[in-house]
């Protein structure tokens, strides 16, 4: 294929896979201290695997009452549809390691004034947005995410019988002139019942992708192209079937591959963190930036040093027939926007309990919710940005 033709492909995981069941939990455990004390500070690690969770992490604010934190465990697992032999919300050994932040961490993030908050680490973080969906997403990740969303929703409701909460998608789209034309592949693999064989599956799966991506993409999808459970039978699954651990599907969580990635994961972690609460703010300015028409996809970097309020540096990269706007872009963003720790999580009152919400089906292409969930998500900055 020539540069102008181009496959690319984005996978997405359920809430049901084992380390979503972990980064679930994880956020949960920040959602639960925060709900206690807005300025509480969690970096909570969870693990899972045959009938077994594992909590451990920093934090620092509330004591909690560990039998507490447990049945809210349960209560995620129980949500999630995890009910069988090898992982159940009513079996699971759930222990929690959970112990006070470091002194010598505090002691960076913290100010005397309560002005000049420093960075909870170093690191840098991206944010991305583009025209390729009405959510300025990027296609393969956003489709991949919705399949899985949907199937999850008539699950639970009861619509979906058979299907198991443990599942992956994969959305393969031809590009044509950098944009996405037509969707050449799906992979969906699911865990299921052991009543269902692999055509029955196949029945009940299928009319999902009709359901989560628009027709003018899919009407020459080759029914050959559409894989659901590959390998055969999926009975075992979810962390009994292989373990989870918090954070280890980042590039599920952001942008399917199509940006870069700063490496650091969001769940499990206060917004004094700014893995992620400035890959929020970077997402919301490249959001906004789009949205305001300066450029048909916008890429913005940002770094930080542990204890230093404002960002090291600032990378704006817009579309290649928009670059001669990234200096007035990069003008407009340091002018307009205070972005230390604390200034960003004013901006988008991330104090808050919004977390858990987050953990499955992706952190970014999402709907504000009216708890404050994806505020990261609106487009409430778009005149600062017309240029």
């Amino acid at each position: 294929m020539t540069e102008n033709k181009y496959l690319f492909t984005s996978e997405s995981v359920s809430e049901g896979h084992p380390d979503k069941v972990c980064d679930r939990i994880s956020d949960m455990v920040v959602d639960t201290y925060l709900s206690k004390d807005p300025y509480a500070r969690v970096a909570c690690e969870t693990l899972t695997t045959t009938n077994k969770v594992v909590l451990a992490g920093e934090t620092r604010g509330p004591k909690l009452n560990s039998e507490d934190l447990i049945e809210k465990v349960k209560s995620c697992i129980k949500d999630i549809g995890y009910d069988q032999k090898g992982f159940s919300w009513k079996t699971a050994n759930i222990e929690s390691f959970l112990h006070e932040q470091s002194s010598d961490i505090a002691m960076g993030v913290d100010s005397k004034d309560n002005k000049d908050e420093g960075a909870g680490d170093q690191g840098i973080m991206f944010g991305y947005a583009c025209k390729e969906t009405p959510e300025l997403m990027p296609a393969p990740i956003h489709f991949s995410h919705n399949i899985l969303r949907l199937m999850a929703t008539d699950r639970k409701k009861g619509l979906l019988k058979g299907i198991e909460p443990d599942s992956k998608s994969q959305v393969s789209m031809l590009y044509e002139n950098n944009q996405p034309t037509k969707v050449t592949s799906v992979v969906i693999s699911t865990q299921h019942s052991k009543e269902l064989n692999q055509k029955q599956v196949k029945d009940l799966i299928v009319p999902y992708i009709n359901k989560s991506i628009p027709e003018k993409f899919i009407k020459e999808l080759d029914e050959k192209e559409i894989y659901i459970n590959p390998t055969g039978q999926f009975i075992i699954g979810g962390p009994d079937g292989d373990a989870g651990l918090t954070g280890r599907k980042i590039i599920v969580d952001t942008y399917g591959g199509a940006a870069p990635h700063g490496g650091g994961a969001f769940s499990g972690k206060d917004p004094t963190k700014v893995d992620r609460s400035a890959a929020y703010v970077a997402r919301y300015l490249a959001k906004n930036i789009v949205a305001a028409g300066v450029s048909e996809k916008c890429l913005i970097q940002l770094a930080y040093a542990i204890g230093v309020s404002k960002p090291l540096s600032i990378f704006i990269k817009l579309s290649e027939k928009d670059e001669n706007k990234n200096v007035e872009i990069k003008r407009l963003i340091e002018k307009n926007f205070d972005l230390s720790p604390r200034g960003i999580r004013e901006l988008l009152s991330l104090n808050k309990p919004i977390y858990e919400a987050t953990s499955a089906y992706g952190h970014f292409g999402r709907e504000p919710l009216k708890n404050g969930s994806f505020s990261w998500e609106k487009t409430d900055k778009v005149d600062i940005f017309k240029l």
